[in-house]
């Protein structure tokens, strides 16, 4: 009888590095440069009747260029081999992901904005200060300029938003099918039996992976079901990289994960980096942060039970958003701890302009290894740029603005919430601390 073994996951990313972004009469990548075709774009883009308009700006690094409100940044990436394609669930079938080779379009990225669907949402800055703080500011940023058509409630406002992106990322992707990378990157997590085994000598470290699912458009999907309707379950980190975790939701953008965070987890490739040096990475346990005390029980007594079984020594754990999921960054770390597994947190704080307030809505005197991504109430003063994509009058509404903060040069007073990524709380952002 042949029983066929099981090898987890093993995934190349090829890294095709892109320095500028151009129109031309031929989507392709070629000598680092990535060329779009706007009008076959827009063809691809336009079956979704739920939008009455889509447009598409290229903005660069060291433009004065400001992008907003941004609702999400999307890495272009393409399936070469193995099983399955980018954001399965929504570009391709609900298939496994996370082996074979994936190229990557590495320095582009796809940016969506329009007249979005609520206030938090953010600005990405190409120049000047701000651009200091966001990640995006680094990346040729194609975008999407999107208007709903009259009637489309906010919830299918978002979802034809989120598509767009998946489907303009998925288009350029397919310019680096055939192009040789740059370098080549393997990562690879066997089935956990085999992976204690690897290295017996070392820690057993599992990352405890949150994801924000508070409804009201504060959504994240897995394999394209809402977040807020699954258990806490494994998942092997290489299917994060092939798109398997996408972000769909609004809230402020200084600490929301966009789905290019996702596919670029800093954790992740950090405990690969360090995977079989300083301790055994056996994988990724994700989690909901939902609003009801039952389910927030619900969730973390499961994610407790699951580093127990999977035989963790320690646990990395990061939330996204704050307040409300604080509660569930605190449950988790109290009942990982009360099973004898060491925690490390990963957050950020809202702990007022001064920083003399609470940092967190809630604390445990368990969670004693606690890194801060930095203070998002911090005031920041943005100069005007000399072209706005999006609209720029949103700038009072979104969360970290305030009433007059949009002066009349088109220069913004604000908090820095109203950055993406600035307070990034798995570390994908520019924020450090020094002691003296």
């Amino acid at each position: 009888m042949y029983i066929q073994e099981v090898k987890g996951l093993r995934l190349e990313i090829g890294n095709i590095f892109i320095d500028d972004v151009q129109f031309a009469s031929e989507t392709k990548g070629c000598e680092r440069v990535l060329y779009i075709n706007k009008q076959e774009m827009l063809k691809e883009l336009s079956s979704d009747e739920r939008l009455k308009s889509i447009d598409i700006d290229i903005a660069r690094p060291g433009e004065m260029v400001r992008i907003m409100p941004v609702k999400d940044v999307i890495e272009p990436r393409v399936k070469v081999k193995g099983p399955g394609g980018i954001f399965p669930g929504f570009i391709g079938k609900v298939d496994t992901v996370g082996s074979g080779r994936t190229n990557v379009l590495k320095g582009a990225a796809v940016v969506t904005t329009g007249k979005i669907v609520g206030f938090q949402e953010g600005i990405i800055d190409m120049a000047g200060v701000g651009a200091e703080y966001t990640p995006f500011s680094k990346t040729c940023n194609v975008v999407l300029t999107c208007e709903k058509e009259d009637g489309v409630d906010q919830y299918g406002h978002e979802e034809a938003l989120r598509l767009a992106g998946f489907k303009a990322a998925a288009y350029l992707g397919k310019a680096g099918i055939k192009v040789v990378p740059d370098e080549v990157k393997t990562y690879e997590t066997l089935p956990i039996h085999e992976q204690v085994k690897k290295y017996p000598n070392l820690p057993k470290v599992i990352y405890v992976y949150m994801l924000q699912s508070q409804g009201l458009l504060h959504d994240t999907y897995v394999y394209g079901t809402d977040a807020k309707k699954i258990l806490p379950t494994f998942i092997y980190p290489t299917e994060v990289f092939d798109g398997a975790i996408v972000s769909g939701n609004c809230v402020s953008a200084c600490d929301k994960n966009p789905t290019y965070v996702h596919m670029n987890h800093p954790i992740i490739e950090d405990l690969y980096e360090r995977d079989g040096k300083d301790f055994n990475f056996l994988g990724c346990v994700i989690t909901n942060e939902t609003v009801y005390l039952a389910d927030k029980e619900r969730s973390s007594n499961y994610t407790a039970k699951l580093v127990e079984l999977l035989g963790a020594d320690a646990v990395i754990i990061s939330e996204e958003g704050f307040g409300n999921p604080d509660a569930d960054l605190v449950m988790n770390c109290n009942k990982i701890e009360d099973k004898g597994i060491k925690t490390v947190l990963i957050t950020d704080e809202y702990a007022g302009r001064d920083g003399s307030s609470q940092s967190l809505a809630d604390s445990t005197q368990k969670g004693d290894a606690v890194v801060t991504a930095g203070n998002a109430n911090e005031l920041i003063n943005l100069p005007p740029m000399e072209k706005v994509i999006g609209h720029i009058d949103v700038a009072d509404k979104i969360a970290g603005g305030f009433s007059k903060g949009l002066k009349e040069d088109g220069s913004i007073t604000a908090e820095l919430q109203v950055i993406i990524g600035a307070t990034s709380e798995v570390g994908f952002g520019h924020l450090t601390a020094r002691g003296y």
